[in-house]
């Protein structure tokens, strides 16, 4: 099949998905512009993508990629929280939360794409239109999915409390929030002060998984979940596809595999980085190792 053919089939496929998605916030109430409000942000996510895909095609670039998408979430999650009238705990914690995490990721992703000038995801996709495309397009699915939880819950009405579930959901987003930071700042001071493509990162948190600032994501979006459980009824606590999708992501799709293959290719001949990989854990942080 040629590219251009299963791309387009694929993003009709993302497109599908949202669509399905929508069904989550049908029990949402607020209205955006006649729209229920759910649907709308559901919309704006995907606009958002085409919208910046045009100049990224014909400028032939994938700069603007990573921090459109992160740049997604705040807009999405700030219309959600501005569009509740009586906004609740609950509701400042998510906005607030979500919004941290957008910047900080944002700014990160933003600045690696600076010093490195490309990112090897793009090479050959961002010559052709629909091949390209179909990266905005899963860009979009990704907002949707991963923030719907969230979003979902800002949106309905709760109780204006401070519960067990919601202590233990903050507590595991900073917990997950906080080892994503650690390990973001220490891969980029090991990048400045060595060759990566001779030596590889064993150190600190990564000597301990080998994937810690994924581990981190993981578990900074379960922790988003559990701060919405007490909002949602009936079929929105299928929501808990945001924290799985992101584990499926990262471990399956776009992440960790194709992390351990670059690895394997650049360091699989070393001795030490054969007997790193017998000793350190995926994913999963070994505390104690």
């Amino acid at each position: 099949m040629r590219k251009e053919i299963r791309s387009t089939i694929i993003s009709i496929v993302f497109l599908f998905s949202i669509y399905l998605l929508s069904f989550l916030g049908s029990n949402i109430d607020i209205e955006i512009y006649s729209f229920n409000s759910f649907d709308f942000l559901l919309l704006l996510s995907v606009f958002i993508q085409i919208l910046f895909f045009i100049p990224s095609y014909l400028l032939k670039t994938e700069r603007l990629y990573d921090l459109v998408g992160s740049s997604t979430y705040i807009v999405v999650t700030t219309i959600a929280y501005l569009s509740v009238p009586n906004k609740s705990v609950t509701d400042t914690i998510l906005f607030l939360f979500i919004s941290i995490w957008g910047i900080r990721l944002g700014t990160y992703l933003f600045r690696r794409i600076l010093r490195d000038n490309d990112d090897v995801r793009f090479e050959k996709a961002k010559k052709n239109f629909f091949w390209f495309l179909q990266y905005w397009i899963g860009q979009a699915l990704w907002v949707s999915i991963t923030s719907c939880a969230a979003v979902i819950a800002i949106l309905k009405t709760e109780s204006n409390s401070i519960n067990t579930i919601l202590i233990l959901g903050v507590l595991i987003w900073v917990l997950g929030f906080t080892l994503e930071v650690i390990a973001d700042l220490q891969k980029s001071k090991f990048k400045k002060k060595q060759n990566t493509n001779k030596t590889f990162i064993s150190t600190g948190l990564w000597s301990k998984s080998r994937h810690p600032n994924y581990f981190g994501e993981i578990t900074l979006w379960v922790g988003i979940y559990i701060i919405s459980f007490s909002s949602f009824s009936d079929i929105e606590f299928l929501t808990v596809i945001s924290p799985i999708f992101v584990y499926i992501l990262l471990t399956r799709m776009s992440g960790i595999n194709m992390l351990e293959k670059i690895a394997d290719e650049r360091y699989g001949h070393l001795p030490e980085y054969i007997i790193y990989k017998e000793e350190t854990p995926i994913l999963f942080i070994n505390f104690w190792k």
